[in-house]
């Protein structure tokens, strides 16, 4: 079982061909991502009693996601995104993010679950943050841990406490992946590669296992013990980039997971990945979010379509 933790909402999306609604949540995404490349996977969030937690709850039974909280009577939470003609994304937030009672449910919510995954406004977001942080520490000890900060600088503006509240997710992690653009953000003037590196030695051996950087159009890099790597994006026509990062993040959490990496006694083996096998995740990862740029919304790709591209 693979657990993903975090914010479910909807994206209202505008762009020059008009308005459309559209189930997301970074979390979400890597959750449906997941399911869609044939792994059992439960999604720890919330969502309303309403139209739009009505749709979140569909569309994640329609994925085979599985949902041990059920909705709650707050509203559900909506992204506005704004396409430009290129079709990359900003967004304006209306969020609602709390999970009481999540800590005493954790034993049995966590109970044979291999990893967990987390990030994105879930992590920075109080007072639901501090709930996904508890999670994190007590699943440490037993699974596998990964990250994607995603940041929300239009939601979540000071930059100096998002950068703390990344750092003690990262020291967690066995596997961290973050967009240039998320690393630009958090540390102005550095490259992005060096602190892809400093991600790395965060927590000494205790740290990551490896750091991955996608780069758009330049494709993703990896960093890990064993080297550093890079693969070359597809080249595909784009209709837009919404989920694009979270279907690379889902691909790649399911390459490590088919190797044989997941779980608490597999962590030493994932510390020591080859640089040849990083690679390889890279390049999976990166298939997967082409295919998803490639069509609109988040939609990523099931393992068969994968397998063909």
């Amino acid at each position: 079982m693979l657990t993903v933790i975090g914010e479910a909402l909807v994206d209202v999306v505008h762009s020059k061909s008009g308005t459309s609604a559209h189930v997301g949540g970074s979390p979400l995404n890597v959750a449906v991502g997941l399911a869609r490349l044939d792994h059992p996977v439960q999604f720890i969030g919330r969502y309303g009693q309403d139209e739009f937690g009505d749709a979140i709850a569909v569309h994640l039974r329609d994925s085979s996601v599985m949902v041990p909280l059920p909705p709650d009577a707050l509203p559900s939470s909506v992204a506005k995104a704004t396409l430009d003609d290129d079709g990359a994304a900003t967004y304006e937030f209306d969020l609602v993010w709390e999970l009481p009672g999540l800590a005493d449910r954790l034993p049995v919510i966590l109970q044979g679950s291999t990893l967990l995954h987390t990030g994105s406004i879930a992590t920075v977001l109080a007072p639901g943050a501090e709930d996904v942080l508890a999670a994190v520490e007590f699943a440490h000890p037993n699974v596998t841990i990964s990250f994607d900060p995603n940041c929300r600088p239009s939601l979540t503006t000071d930059v100096d406490a998002v950068r703390e509240e990344v750092e003690r997710f990262v020291r967690l992690a066995d596997v961290v992946k973050a967009s240039d653009e998320d690393l630009e953000w958090l540390y102005p003037g550095v490259d992005v590669k060096e602190s892809a590196r400093r991600w790395l030695a965060l927590g000494g051996e205790n740290g990551p296992a490896f750091v991955v950087v996608t780069r758009g159009a330049d494709g993703p890099w990896g960093v890990a013990a064993s080297g550093e790597t890079e693969v070359p994006a597809p080249r595909v026509t784009v209709a837009d980039t919404v989920g694009a990062g979270d279907s690379f993040m889902a691909a790649l959490l399911s390459g490590v997971v088919d190797a044989g990496y997941d779980g608490v006694l597999n962590r030493e083996r994932l510390r020591r990945v080859s640089v040849e096998e990083l690679r390889s995740f890279l390049a999976y990862a990166a298939r997967a979010a082409a295919i998803t740029v490639s069509r609109a919304g988040a939609n990523p790709p099931g393992r068969e379509e994968l397998a063909g591209h």
